[in-house]
């Protein structure tokens, strides 16, 4: 995220989920609130997160968060998922806010951020993360 060099459009694989935010979402600016896009990228990664641990997981860190551009309205957004990091209970997940506004196919990077989940097991403590699912 610091100091990489921009990629020319959003990943190649399928996002994790993708949303469209409504006028009740907006902040007293008109854009879309902040909490709004980390709340979904949260949501986003946690599947990823759930994925790769085979099992429920929680949120523990947001290590870092970047807000390029605004969302507005009415984007479709694409939000997408990539475990950079398996520890023995953890997993941190980049994920990437991409949205299309109206009827463009431009895409445009908003957001981007590292989150670290936990694996939970039955009992609600953390469990391993299956090395090779």
């Amino acid at each position: 995220m610091n100091g990489t060099t921009e990629q020319p459009g959003p990943p190649a694989y399928e996002p994790a989920i993708r949303a469209m935010p409504m006028p009740a979402d907006v902040n007293q600016n008109g854009d879309i609130f902040g909490g709004w896009v980390l709340s979904q990228m949260d949501i986003a990664g946690g599947q990823v997160a759930a994925h790769r641990a085979l099992g429920r997981v929680a949120t523990v860190a947001i290590t870092a968060m970047s807000f390029h551009q605004p969302v507005l309205v009415g984007d479709v957004v694409s939000f997408y998922g990539e475990v950079v990091k398996v520890g023995r209970s953890s997993i941190a997940v980049k994920i990437e806010a991409w949205v299309r506004r109206g009827l463009s196919v431009e895409r445009i990077k908003v957001t981007e951020g590292l989150f670290t989940y936990v694996a939970i097991g039955p009992d609600r403590r953390p469990r391993p993360v299956p090395q090779n699912p």
